[in-house]
């Protein structure tokens, strides 16, 4: 049991060295496109889950496009074999990033300035020159709002 715990363990530190190192290329790189960064790990409580658990929400960088502010998520992967960064930004995360954008736009009063929400995968293979890709607008909050209930307007009998 002790062996699989210290395997744990270190995969956890190796994978959070891993993710450090993404965030670091990520940020080099987007400044060579002309981004200019802002902040890095912006973390903020966005709520509680069904457990009553915290739930935190982190943007890894956020950065200006031009005039667009760009809430950008970094996924770093040793490799692709498996699964690609992408698969990791599902709508729990893009979620989470929302409201943690949500929380900053109003925090520092910023209005009237167009965001985006920006993706950077990096595939970090040992001995290799990292691939890293940027996608811009990788998902919108609109999926994310409410609807209001469009039902029939006939009156109950």
């Amino acid at each position: 049991m002790e062996f699989i715990e210290q395997d744990n363990r270190l995969a956890w530190e190796s994978s959070r060295k891993l993710g450090e190192l993404g965030e670091h290329l990520a940020a080099e790189h987007l400044e060579r496109q002309g981004y200019r960064l802002v902040l890095a790990n912006f973390k903020v409580p966005i709520g509680r889950n069904r457990n009553e658990a915290q739930i935190t929400g982190e943007i890894d960088l956020i950065a200006f496009d031009d005039e667009v502010l760009c809430f950008v998520e970094v996924k770093t992967r040793s490799s692709d074999e498996f699964t690609g960064p992408l698969s990791n930004v599902d709508l729990r995360k893009q979620r989470q990033i929302i409201r943690a954008a949500r929380f900053y736009l109003r925090t520092f009063a910023i209005k009237d300035v167009s965001y985006r929400f920006d993706v950077v995968t990096i595939i970090a293979a040992a001995g290799q020159r990292p691939a890293i890709e940027v996608i811009k607008g990788f998902w919108n909050e609109s999926k994310f709002r409410k609807r209001a209930w469009s039902g029939d307007n006939r009156p109950f009998a």
